[in-house]
């Protein structure tokens, strides 16, 4: 006799055998015990969840005809009767089940509606069931919507899909949808147990748990790999070989990571990290049990009452201990790392070596109070060092008091600011908040003497002759709009700025300049003029090269500006780029007014709960 698959044999045969979806279940009985029957139902979910399952049991419930012949539509079907027997064992002929993974186009769907015109032949109803219906085409989904909407009174339609948002609205709104939800482990677990005992298979709990875990929500999966791992262990279920099955890392590792990374000790990490690699344990399943240790770590210490509840569980104690010896904004960090950190696994040449820097990553990201405590003594050197390199720079530093007013703007006199000496002054500590200190203000431009690059042979000439520059006062700060506060910055014109702005429009225009050499235009700024001499500043020196400074200055001949370009590093305040983001920018703002604004707009936004796309509004050219 041919062996049957545990997923198989033990496919639930009515309502009360099914778990992990009390949800539906509770809502498909009362329907069928009040005989309030939709004509289509629509179950989504993961794989493995039971939604053909529930079709087949509901296909029963419908057709039942009772143990002596005489039953009626029941959410309890007999599972003797002939329609019961047959829907089962897949020959009932009032009952239809088509794949449209592989059965997609309109011509099958046709094909299936022809048969509604007809009765049932054996059953109460017709049934047809479209498994993975969201691979039909979208000719098939129309062809099947107005029978779908109007069907005979004795057809159901019962549709399952593992993606509902690839199925169109206006077949979600003809059917009654129920979520079927993945399982938790312990539903998993609890229900291997039981399958297990039906079959007399002796099992490790911790074997089982391994198996729950890996089903991940999924009632087939656990069983298909529970059939895996009685065929691994010649009959029995023990923890080890059922870990070496699936690759799955040793918890011990885990924890011996973890507590190294709490008390920052980077050579215990590397060891236990090398360790893995001679054991040939996968790196992704040692950052996914890691993950799941540090979640459970993060919820005992956010509610510590939630430690007592998984006492059955052996790894309960460790998590506890793991939980009081790492800060919960450590543990929020790791856990993040730990989960970015999958992800860049296969982007590694050695897996291995990713896995350790994901590891080390929260060392060098280690909070400093956290550090302090573990390296006192590395800590105060190095603050000490600093206080006394920024106390022989003569760099301020700045006390901020709160203040619950706005922001003063720059050009107002700031009272919140208070110079102090150098050393790292306390701030006031208000109850029940940590110590802060003051940082040194530190300017992101210094002021320092700009480097000049000129061309070769040209320095002389270029620093003798006395270069015209606007004074400060002069320079006008374009006035920032409070609502382009935050996207772009304005730039502070200059006499200057307007003459080399119209000179670069006029060079791009007429594609005199084109690539680099635009790009330099755009992005530089005349600081000053003379006959024969100009000098331009640019914030990146990738940008200053001789062959581009040579082609800008052939195209300034075009136009009849015979001069010899000098090129400086530094802070550009006012460029051609400057001046055309920010206008771009003002465009892009009127456009969204007028948008926002028009009545018709707010009136479909107000009445009917219309959305504007974000970035969808462009502005006209």
């Amino acid at each position: 006799m041919s062996y049957l698959v545990l997923a198989r044999k033990y496919r639930p045969k009515n309502f009360s055998e099914m778990v992990g979806q009390e949800h539906v279940v509770q809502a498909l009985s009362n329907a069928l015990t009040q005989q309030r029957l939709h004509h289509a139902y629509l179950f989504t979910g993961t794989r493995g969840v039971g939604k053909t399952t529930v079709s087949r049991i509901l296909a029963k419930s419908l057709n039942c005809q009772g143990v002596d012949g005489t039953g009626g539509i029941t959410a309890a079907p007999c599972g003797v009767c002939q329609a019961c027997t047959d829907i089962d064992s897949g020959r009932f002929v009032d009952y239809t089940e088509l794949d449209a993974a592989s059965n997609r186009g309109v011509d099958e769907v046709q094909s299936l509606l022809e048969q509604a015109v007809y009765k049932p032949v054996q059953g109460r109803f017709k049934v047809f069931m479209i498994d993975e219906v969201h691979m039909l085409t979208n000719t098939a989904f129309n062809a099947m919507l107005k029978t779908l909407e109007e069907p005979p009174e004795y057809l159901k339609f019962v549709l399952a899909t593992t993606d509902p948002q690839k199925v169109p609205v206006t077949v979600l709104s003809r059917c009654l949808q129920f979520n079927l939800r993945p399982m938790a482990p312990e539903t998993v677990l609890e229900h291997l147990v039981h399958v297990l005992s039906a079959e007399g298979v002796t099992a490790d709990e911790g074997a089982l748990r391994l198996l729950a875990r890996a089903a991940r929500g999924s009632m087939r999966d656990a069983l298909s790999l529970t059939d895996q791992a009685i065929a691994f262990g010649s009959g029995q279920l023990l923890e080890a070989p059922v870990r070496q099955m699936l690759g799955a890392v040793d918890r011990s590792y885990v924890f011996r990571l973890i507590e190294a990374l709490a008390l920052g000790d980077g050579k215990t990490v590397v060891e236990t990290s090398e360790t893995l690699r001679r054991n040939g344990l996968n790196p992704a399943s040692t950052l996914e049990e890691m993950t799941q240790v540090l979640q459970r770590m993060a919820v005992c210490q956010a509610v510590p009452q939630a430690a007592g509840a998984d006492a059955v569980d052996p790894d309960a104690a460790d998590i506890a201990r793991l939980g009081a010896l790492m800060p919960a904004d450590e543990t929020q960090l790791l856990y993040s790392l730990c989960l970015h950190g999958r992800g860049e696994l296969g982007l590694a040449p050695d897996e291995y070596a990713a896995l350790t820097m994901v590891l080390l990553r929260l060392l060098a990201f280690k909070p400093a109070g956290a550090m302090a405590a573990h390296s006192p003594g590395t800590l105060a050197e190095k603050k000490t060092l600093k206080q006394t390199v920024e106390a022989a720079a003569g760099v301020p530093a700045v006390v901020v008091k709160a203040a619950a007013q706005p922001a003063p703007r720059p050009d107002q006199a700031n009272p919140a600011l208070a110079v102090v000496p150098a050393a790292v002054q306390p701030l006031p500590v208000a109850p029940g908040h940590a110590p802060m200190r003051s940082l040194p203000v530190v300017n992101s431009m210094p002021d320092r003497p700009l480097r000049q690059v000129t061309q070769e042979n040209d320095a002389s000439k270029i620093i003798a002759v006395p270069v015209r520059q606007a004074p400060a006062a002069s320079a006008r700060a374009e006035p920032l709009r409070p609502e382009l506060a935050g996207t772009v910055q304005p730039p502070v014109t200059t006499a200057e700025g307007d003459f080399w702005f119209e000179a670069v429009q006029a060079m791009v225009s007429s594609e005199a300049i084109t690539a680099l050499v635009r790009e330099l235009a755009l992005q530089s700024q005349l600081i000053g003029r003379d006959t024969g001499h100009w000098l331009l500043r640019i914030e990146r020196e990738s940008l200053n090269q001789s062959a581009a400074r040579d082609r800008l200055q052939a195209a300034l001949a075009t136009l009849g500006h015979e001069v010899a370009l000098g090129v400086e590093i530094g802070r550009v305040t006012d460029s051609p780029a400057k001046r055309l983001a920010y206008a771009q920018a003002e465009k892009q703002l009127h456009a969204e007014n007028l948008i926002f604004n028009d009545p018709f707009v707010q009136s479909m936004m107000r009445d009917f709960g219309a959305k504007i796309v974000p970035g969808s509004i462009k502005p006209a050219a």
